[in-house]
């Protein structure tokens, strides 16, 4: 699903060179193994804003998420195990995102064509961005992670800024609730079995 992977080297330079002070956090770089890295584990999905239709109705089903990022450094693919809560019940899928190195961009195969999401760093490596489609004002989209449960105020006050640095409205931006979760049980289960996996081999 969109959102999960849906997942800021983005050019994100024009948005730079207006020299805004909301932009000036933003990190622009390419995608070393060190950012792989600092991608790998348990992520929470907490925000998003999306202007491409497809997007902006999945978003708005998704009630609660979280997700894993195993990463095969090889093969330049990141193995993404979402559990999403819709319509109060657990959905889990996994699938593959690609990682295009050079210009610091994850891809999926999603809705007919190759979705391309731009990743933004910030200071803070507990949170990081996907930008959509960024120089296309009606279809670009921001998505917001973190590794808690729930951001805090400054981490929410980053993303805000993305928002208004992209050129996006804080009143597009549809919120998860973790509260309402309800993938809890699948993922212990889930994490039972690979502990007996590990233990049998």
């Amino acid at each position: 699903m969109a959102l999960s992977w849906a997942l800021a080297v983005l050019s994100l330079l024009p948005l730079l060179e207006a020299q805004s002070p909301e932009c000036a956090n933003l990190t622009a770089a390419p995608i070393t193994n060190a950012t792989l890295d600092q991608l790998s584990g348990k992520w929470f999905y907490i925000a998003s804003a999306f202007r491409y239709p497809e997007f902006n109705e999945s978003s708005r089903t998704i009630q609660a998420a979280f997700f894993y990022f195993d990463i095969n450094y090889t093969e330049d693919k990141i193995l993404v195990r979402d559990y999403l809560t819709i319509g109060n019940q657990c959905v889990y899928n996994s699938s593959y995102l690609n990682v295009q190195r050079e210009n610091g961009s994850l891809s999926k195969h999603e809705f007919g064509k190759e979705q391309f999401g731009y990743l933004l760093l910030t200071k803070d490596p507990t949170t990081f961005m996907l930008a959509f489609s960024p120089k296309d004002e009606q279809n670009m989209g921001l998505s917001f992670y973190t590794d808690k449960p729930q951001a805090t105020q400054e981490q929410m006050r980053e993303f805000h800024e993305a928002i208004m640095c992209m050129g996006m409205q804080k009143s597009e931006i549809v919120y998860s609730d973790e509260k309402q979760d309800v993938c809890g049980p699948l993922e212990k289960e889930h994490q039972e079995e690979k502990q007996k996996e590990n233990e049998g081999s």
